[in-house]
């Protein structure tokens, strides 16, 4: 079983659609993130058009990392319309031939012989969980991923892939301004399951808004921010580690100040009226 670190490095950004780091720069960051004591990086096939994991690939490749010091996460399934493929439509595909195909391809593309954890990207309203778990067993049995599970994933469609392949973890959207999973059943279905929460977007709306959410989210944290000496991001990712399902978030920052800083969030603990001033700023009125 794989242990992944509290904090996960996205790399959704690091390539053609965001910083388009280059390989010196990759190597860099990979540096920088483990050096954080931040050791797991999350991938999907689709991240710039099919063509950031390879170049994470490139970078790792000439790195004197070892590759027992990091887990790697890949996802697939989604099909997308860009330059790399000739789909007419974006879909998904969960076929046992595809799932293998897609895990084979980021494997070489990471210039890697295992994935620590393969996600299924979206829920498919076509997927068929017997073809999943063929193709899942196929994999785990070659040793080509260790783990698997699933991300934005319902309870419901979590107990229809459980039927027949158990799920380590579901990839969630959650943050303080995006807490729906805290309250229709998904994080309670995964803490009942042994199902490892990730959460992707874990700061939310609460910067570069002014919605009137945002701006008391802002205000309580400027108050806490005096309180616990911290900063008001390190303060929203202390807000979901303070729930107990034990959530992962997943950071998208290339900044090392605010990798650093969201590596030390892990350590504040939050006061229990300090969670739920946080938690009544964001729904606008006081818990029922």
């Amino acid at each position: 079983m794989s242990t992944y670190s509290t904090i996960i490095a996205g790399c959704m950004s690091w390539g053609d659609w965001g910083k388009q780091l280059s390989t010196e720069e990759m190597i860099a960051q990979i540096e920088i993130t483990l050096e954080t004591g931040i050791s797991t990086f999350d991938h999907a096939d689709i991240y710039g058009d099919y063509t950031t994991e390879a170049q994470f690939g490139k970078a790792f490749k000439q790195s004197n990392i070892a590759r027992e010091d990091m887990q790697l996460i890949s996802k697939c399934g989604i099909q997308l319309v860009g330059n790399t493929r000739k789909n007419t439509i974006g879909h998904y595909e969960y076929s046992k031939g595809y799932i293998i195909r897609s895990v084979e391809q980021s494997l070489k593309n990471l210039q890697t012989d295992y994935l620590d954890l393969l996600l299924l990207h979206r829920p498919s309203p076509l997927m068929q969980a017997t073809e999943i778990n063929e193709a899942i067993s196929i994999l785990q049995a070659e040793g080509k991923i260790i783990e698997f599970g699933v991300s934005n994933f319902t309870p419901s469609q979590m107990e229809l892939i459980e039927t027949n392949q158990k799920i380590s973890v579901n990839q969630i959207e959650f943050s303080l301004t995006e807490n729906v999973a805290m309250h229709n059943g998904t994080l309670d279905a995964m803490q009942i399951n042994k199902i490892t929460p990730m959460c992707w977007s874990p700061l939310g709306n609460v910067f570069g808004s002014e919605t009137a959410q945002a701006i008391q989210i802002r205000f309580v944290l400027k108050k806490l921010c005096k309180k616990y000496n911290a900063t008001e991001d390190q303060l929203l990712l202390a807000w979901i580690c303070s729930h107990p399902a034990k959530i992962h978030p997943v950071i998208g920052t290339t900044n090392k100040t605010r990798i650093q800083n969201a590596q030390k969030a892990i350590e504040i603990q939050l006061e229990l009226e300090d969670w739920f001033e946080l938690l009544v700023a964001s729904q606008g009125h006081a818990v029922p």
